[in-house]
């Protein structure tokens, strides 16, 4: 099996994280203005309860798959045998969540509501118990993950362009959005056996799981808390418009943090590798290096899309959903929160089996954000939400910098924090003066406003000569010498 470098696989994941920007930015301006906030709302809701069950029936095994997976990837029959026990709890956990599934259609009135829309996600979460992305994850099969995201992402694309015309068709938005998520596992399914067999390796041994796997359900469940349960008690209290707004403002947020944490992807394996293997060097190494690009991107992010959430509300949703231009502005510290709690707790914790203080630190951010979500939404509604997120997340974060406080101060020293923030600083002033003395349509507005932002900001860094930019730089002009170099050579041949 041929494990491929981590710039690699990093090439990979941008490409599958390129399109997961793109196609939301390419959809959701169509979709917002076809369903409007309340058919959004609606299909935001059904699949944040969606997600709850989801969460049960999967338990912690997305996570702790990864890592168990990586741990014995160099023996065939050693990984099918986890691969087999991993399959098998989740088999059970999934037959038991289906009928608490169905019991909760019967028994609750706001699901009965929207009965339709709720059973097309359930076959998702059915479908779901296939995933195994963990497995690819583990053996970092990352080509095989992207190709096969991207074509079912096109045909999704293509179906949502057919079907989706009206404001009543968010149930069929509803199942294309299943389809979306849930198509490829099947084909996942399948080509696991090329790295793995399903016969039967011996004694199966669940119980060597179960503790690990209860610790990253609980992470997982408190994780849902503050990133799902708002959208669901805005739901209850506030009703689908509010959902709408808000899940808006989420959804540009959740865009540009999939940008953020890409490396994080492709990290975790190759991390719980040299965790195995006592290379402490090489792991703080890439740790280092990890939380540099989280902060190079991260911050300039944050402060571009608070000086322009108006504009991109106006340009991704339109008019209708204006009132998420607050919930928007309040979020935006997530970016970078959330891009280093990554780090602190995927990264670092969790590699080292440390998964019991990411529970803690994630508890903490969970119940601090259920709390102010109870006193702000009934006042604030969606700016209290996203208030509360933001809260949560800080928490998250401190927690687990507290955890980390010896271990932190030999992994930033890799930060250019002062250049970083001098070179963001100075590029927020050029973007305020585009906003202030060009006024002209939205789309016009963010293309040159980010022209000029982020020409500003990496023009500074490269001046200031951060490390990281000038590394890729180093290697763009390299390669262009390599190829060069090989072009006279040739010529010289002939």
């Amino acid at each position: 099996m041929k494990i491929h470098s981590v710039k690699f696989n990093f090439i990979m994941n941008f490409i599958m994280t390129a399109s997961s920007v793109l196609f939301p930015i390419i959809t959701f301006p169509y979709i917002s203005r076809v369903l409007l906030s309340e058919g959004n709302g609606k299909v935001a809701f059904a699949s944040s309860v969606i997600t709850y069950f989801n969460m049960f029936a999967s338990l912690g095994i997305p996570t702790y798959g990864i890592r168990a997976c990586a741990k014995v990837r160099d023996d065939r029959e050693r990984l099918s045998k986890t691969v087999q026990e991993l399959l098998i709890i989740n088999s059970g956990t999934m037959l038991i969540t289906c009928a608490v599934f169905a019991a909760s259609l019967l028994f609750v009135p706001k699901f009965a509501e929207e009965k339709e829309l709720l059973l097309i996600n359930g076959i998702g979460m059915v479908l779901n118990m296939f995933a195994i992305n963990w497995l690819f994850n583990a053996l970092e099969q990352y080509a095989y993950i992207t190709v096969c995201n991207l074509a079912v992402k096109i045909v999704s694309l293509g179906l949502m362009f057919a079907l989706v015309r009206e404001a009543d068709d968010y149930i069929i938005y509803g199942a294309i959005t299943m389809i979306a998520s849930s198509a490829s596992y099947i084909f996942n399914f399948i080509y696991a056996r090329r790295f793995i067999t399903f016969k039967k390796q011996g004694e199966y041994k669940f119980l060597v799981h179960i503790k690990p796997i209860l610790i990253f359900f609980a992470t997982s469940a408190a994780i849902n808390v503050y990133t799902n349960l708002d959208v669901i008690m805005l739901g209850f209290m506030k009703g689908d418009r509010e959902v709408g707004y808000y899940n808006a403002a989420i959804k540009v947020k959740t865009i540009l943090v999939t940008l953020i944490t890409s490396l994080g992807t492709v990290l975790l394996p190759r991390l719980s590798y040299y965790v195995k293997k006592g290379e402490e060097k090489a792991f703080y190494n890439m740790v280092g290096k990890a939380v540099n690009f989280v902060v190079l991107i991260g911050v300039p992010l944050t402060l571009y899309f608070g000086i322009f959430a108006k504009e991109s509300i106006l340009f991704l949703a339109g008019n209708d959903f204006l009132g998420a231009t607050a919930p928007m502005i309040i979020l935006m510290p997530t970016l970078l929160l959330i891009g280093l709690s990554n780090i602190t707790g995927i990264q670092i914790l969790t590699p080292q089996n440390k998964e019991q203080q990411v529970l803690y630190s994630i508890l903490c951010g969970a119940g601090i954000d259920f709390l102010l979500n109870l006193v702000l939404i009934p006042r604030y509604s969606s700016s209290g939400a996203a208030f509360a997120t933001v809260m949560a997340e800080l928490f998250v974060l401190i927690v687990q910098c507290l955890y980390l406080k010896d271990i932190l101060q030999k992994v930033t020293v890799y930060v250019s924090l002062k250049k970083i923030l001098a070179a963001a600083a100075l590029a927020s002033g050029a973007g305020v003066m585009v906003k202030i003395l060009m006024e002209m349509h939205v789309f016009f507005q963010l293309v040159i406003s980010a022209f000029v932002y982020f020409g500003f900001y990496g023009g500074v860094l490269v001046i200031t000569r951060e490390k990281m930019i000038w590394e890729v730089l180093d290697m763009i002009i390299l390669k262009k010498i390599r190829v060069s170099g090989r072009k006279k050579q040739e010529e010289m041949e002939k």
